[in-house]
């Protein structure tokens, strides 16, 4: 099946993407990058909006794993995501492109209540739409707050950015033998256990069959290539 270009989009970021090669924190250098990156998406009329995770400032699943309790783990979690939010709106408003972050926690003073049709009138009216704290839920994944968010928005597909090509058979870091993979199937990535994105996050866009495009958000240009149906990175979709 060929690409298609797109009009509405749900962007995933991981939290580590901001930190850049520091491993941590928020590096402002890749921080007004990404940025650029996204006006340019806009720029052309393209809907965008974004999650973005929180493990370069917390994970929660790795402090539970420690003793912590999983649901205070997660919430700080939550709360660590709304601060990458705030920190890409500030770098998106500074490129004029002018941004909402809606919480699913609330916290009215720093960001507007999750309102999905708010977010569709949003998108709409050409402004970048972040979704913070997740799905506000305990034991859920921001992987899964993309999925979940971008079937609510109607979005046609979700864009994966790693620091990686694509899917591969093995961590191509690791092993030289490891293949990469064009297209798959959302029973592939269940089946083989690909890291793509967790798996309720697959299961619910397999029930929904909206594609996940996973790519290499490194590489300048990639985010607008991906938007007009270039053949890059990995395509994971029905069969």
């Amino acid at each position: 099946m060929s690409r298609q270009s797109y009009n509405r989009v749900l962007l995933k970021l991981s939290g580590e993407s901001l930190a850049g090669d520091q491993g941590y924190g928020i590096d402002p250098q890749t921080l007004n990058k990404i940025a650029r990156e996204i006006k340019e998406v806009v720029d052309l009329g393209v809907q965008l909006a974004l999650v973005i995770g929180g493990g370069n400032i917390f994970r929660g699943i790795a402090a539970s794993s420690k003793g912590m309790d999983r649901s205070s783990a997660d919430y700080m979690g939550m709360l660590a995501t709304v601060i990458n939010s705030l920190a890409m709106q500030d770098a998106l408003e500074k490129q004029g492109v002018t941004t909402r972050v809606q919480s699913a926690i609330g916290m009215q003073e720093v960001a507007e209540p999750y309102i999905r049709r708010r977010a569709m009138r949003h998108l709409e009216k050409g402004r970048v739409v972040i979704f913070g704290a997740g799905t506000g839920n305990p034991y859920f994944t921001t992987d899964t707050a993309a999925s979940l968010r971008a079937m609510e928005i109607n979005a046609q597909a979700i864009l994966k950015g790693t620091k990686v090509d694509g899917v591969y058979t093995a961590d191509p870091k690791k092993d030289p033998e490891a293949v990469k993979l064009d297209q798959l199937t959302y029973i592939d990535v269940l089946q083989k256990g690909l890291q793509v994105m967790d798996a309720t996050a697959i299961s619910l866009c397999m029930d929904n069959n909206l594609p996940i495009i996973v790519f290499d958000l490194t590489t300048e240009g990639n985010i607008k290539k991906v938007i007009r149906g270039e053949e890059i990175g990995t395509i994971v979709q029905g069969a």
